[in-house]
């Protein structure tokens, strides 16, 4: 297995830990096929859940490794076209996956890792992070859903306004802005996103996971097709056992207690 991905267990939170310090962690074909593997592998564990991505040293993630892309035998467009293919798996894994998915930002993230802190469910950055989208500035396009996710979480006119000026944004004012769940003290970002998880997994993942796709749909779906899908989960749930247990445990006046 590839040393570029750095795992590390916290009871039932698995934390990856992107490991290409001197890079900055940057993104290359070695280090995505690794997420790619690693992600769809913790997508099934049923042992897992949640999931907290963080980088090694200095940076969360820098982007894609641009001396890589710049040596590769196709050239640029073919490094980007490869690449991307891959990078797009993990998003897709993540997004779907029916667990919680956290982006400790320890420090940079710009470029890919900018996207794919935007990609994870939440995002908790330590105090000195600074989140960058750095394409538009390089002449390049956003990749990696960040065009998908940005406009979500922040509107399309300060999505604009991202895209164009790309002005380096504060762990602060990604709070303000909404691009940030929770702001940490420099050094605490992974044992916050690690409690963060934790909180979450400590409940019905059925249901996490029922609420995490319909709310990622719900932008693309007309409001019948929507209905019938809410319909859908919620019979689901009723037929599930944590959803049994949690109306047992309404109607009882206890704490449920999910499998």
């Amino acid at each position: 297995m590839s040393d570029t991905i750095r795992v590390e267990q916290a009871g039932a939170i698995t934390v990856l830990v992107l490991n290409r310090p001197a890079a900055f962690n940057a993104l290359e074909m070695e280090l995505v096929d690794a997420l790619v593997d690693r992600v769809t592998a913790l997508a099934r564990d049923e042992r897992v859940r949640g999931v907290v991505i963080t980088g090694a040293g200095k940076a969360f993630c820098s982007g894609g490794d641009l001396r890589w892309m710049l040596s590769h035998p196709q050239g640029p467009a073919g490094a980007f076209h490869a690449l991307a293919a891959r990078f797009h798996l993990v998003v897709l894994e993540i997004r779907r996956m029916a667990k919680p998915v956290v982006a400790a930002v320890n420090g940079v993230a710009a470029g890919g890792g900018f996207s794919f802190a935007l990609a994870c469910d939440f995002r908790v950055l330590a105090e000195s992070a600074v989140l960058r989208q750095a394409y538009t500035s390089n002449g390049l396009s956003i990749d990696g859903g960040g065009t998908f996710a940005l406009p979500r979480l922040v509107g399309y006119a300060r999505a604009m306004e991202i895209a164009a000026f790309d002005a380096p944004v504060s762990a602060r004012q990604a709070l303000e802005w909404g691009l940030a769940t929770k702001v940490a003290a420099d050094g605490q970002a992974v044992e916050e996103a690690v409690a963060l998880a934790a909180r979450i997994a400590s409940g019905s993942l059925h249901s996490y996971g029922l609420a995490k796709r319909l709310l990622g749909d719900a932008f693309d779906t007309p409001l019948e097709a929507q209905l019938e899908r809410e319909r859908a989960a919620l019979a689901a749930c009723g037929a599930h056992p944590d959803g049994q247990e949690g109306m047992r445990a309404f109607a009882e006046k206890r704490r449920p207690a999910f499998r």
